[in-house]
């Protein structure tokens, strides 16, 4: 044995001929091939985590106690989970930290902050990822329906009218998010009445008898004749203020949307809720209106006309969406391919398997591409989640009797009083 190996390492050949032999081409050759299928792997997985690293998660808000929700280590920054734990504070009456972080929010999560290199940036990837959630008109409004309610629901009758002509205000700013909506335009008219106020409450009956001309807000016919009754009530004064009553019902639907590259009137893609909106009722005694005037804020929010800042950045983005969507697909490609080469000049028996495991990794990159590119173009589509669905408004003394009232899950009760005597001029 001893002598062979001698004899083999004293041959000047015997290296030449070992890196020629066969064998050792093919191992050499499934080394390289493997090394490269892997790095093609990582890369491809790399990118493609990193781009959907960038999608939106729904925040599900987890509480420690009863009323302490706001003080249990809120991350401010995380604006949607801070709406939504103000909308579980007041479900649960906790009046005291609503009037507390209401106007925290309200001041800090109203106005938007420009930033150039931020802007250009974000054409890169998804829409909204470097930039703060800014309020929409509606949520600002709202959070006043909710602290002028709280003030009500603790005697601070004052600070609930001073809350409301800060919510006529929110609705009339023009800031960043715009326009008014018949929801809280109906809160804030039959809050006055609530405290007092038919002056106040004619003035927001009337904006939804009358609708002034503005593509963000559409009053329906019915809502209108509703409202028209409303300020004739007001107007003949000798009759007695009615015992309002408001309640949330349901949840807020989510927010869904689909590419469409043609006749979409927001870009390239079309947002719907999921499920659909209540219809509007309207009664002798009462309503039931929907919120789905604050969806169609969410699904005008990239208008041109609305925000021509976003809509020239959603078109910006498209093919660098498309080309982060061929990185994973050209991935899959180039691993199917190569993998099979490889394989094929192997040969052997297991070569079949081997370019069998090379199709499926490279179906599985291929796969993703889609995802990517819809994870790259899809519109920001934030907002405040724990909202009703619909709000019911009614006289009734038992809400039960009211014909507009739904079988939903109640949200949380907004207004209610016991009836009042008739009032002056």
């Amino acid at each position: 044995m001893k002598a062979r190996l001698k004899d083999f390492c004293l041959n000047p050949g015997c290296m030449k001929d070992s890196f020629s032999s066969p064998e050792l081409k093919k191992a050499i050759l499934a080394f390289r091939t493997g090394r490269v299928m892997c790095v093609w792997i990582w890369v491809g997985v790399v990118l493609s985590l990193s781009i959907l690293g960038c999608q939106m998660r729904e925040v599900q808000p987890t509480f420690k106690d009863e009323c302490g929700i706001l003080r249990s280590n809120v991350d401010w920054s995380n604006r949607i989970k801070v709406l939504n734990l103000l909308s579980q504070a007041f479900s649960r009456k906790c009046d005291g930290a609503v009037i507390e972080y209401t106007k925290q929010a309200q001041s800090g999560f109203r106005d938007k902050t420009f930033s150039f290199s931020g802007e250009m940036a974000g054409v890169f990837l998804s829409d909204g990822v470097l930039t703060d959630y800014v309020l929409e008109s509606y949520e600002r409004a709202y959070l006043s329906v909710l602290l002028a309610a709280s003030y009500l629901r603790t005697g601070q009758v004052e600070d609930a009218k001073v809350e409301l002509r800060q919510l006529d205000h929110e609705l009339f700013a023009p800031l960043y998010n715009f326009g008014e909506d018949p929801v809280n335009l109906v809160l804030s008219a039959v809050l006055w009445e609530v405290l007092g106020e038919p002056g106040d409450a004619r003035i927001d009956w009337f904006r939804l008898a009358e609708p002034t001309s503005s593509f963000l807000l559409h009053v329906p016919p019915a809502l209108q004749s509703f409202a028209q009754q409303q300020v004739i009530r007001l107007d003949q004064s000798a009759r007695p203020t009615p015992r309002w009553e408001v309640y949330g019902i349901g949840r807020f639907p989510e927010v869904d949307w689909d590419f469409k590259l043609f006749g979409a009137p927001n870009g390239y893609f079309v947002i719907h809720p999921k499920p659909p909106f209540q219809k509007l009722c309207v009664s002798e005694t009462g309503l039931r209106l929907s919120t789905e005037s604050w969806f169609a804020k969410i699904a005008h929010r990239h208008d041109h006309a609305y925000h021509p800042l976003l809509n020239i950045q959603s078109w910006i983005r498209l093919p660098f969406g498309v080309v982060y969507g061929l990185v994973p697909f050209s991935l899959g490609v180039g691993v199917a391919v190569s993998g099979c080469a490889g394989a094929a000049s192997l040969g052997g028996r297991d070569s079949g398997d081997l370019c069998a495991l090379s199709i499926l990794g490279g179906v599985q990159l291929m796969q993703i591409a889609p995802t990517v590119f819809q994870n790259t173009v899809r519109p920001d589509l934030r907002h405040w989640e724990l909202l009703p669905a619909a709000i019911v408004v009614t006289q009734e003394s038992d809400v039960g009797s009211e014909p507009c009232d739904s079988r939903q899950a109640r949200l949380h009760l907004l207004v209610t009083r016991a009836p009042a005597p008739s009032f002056s001029p």
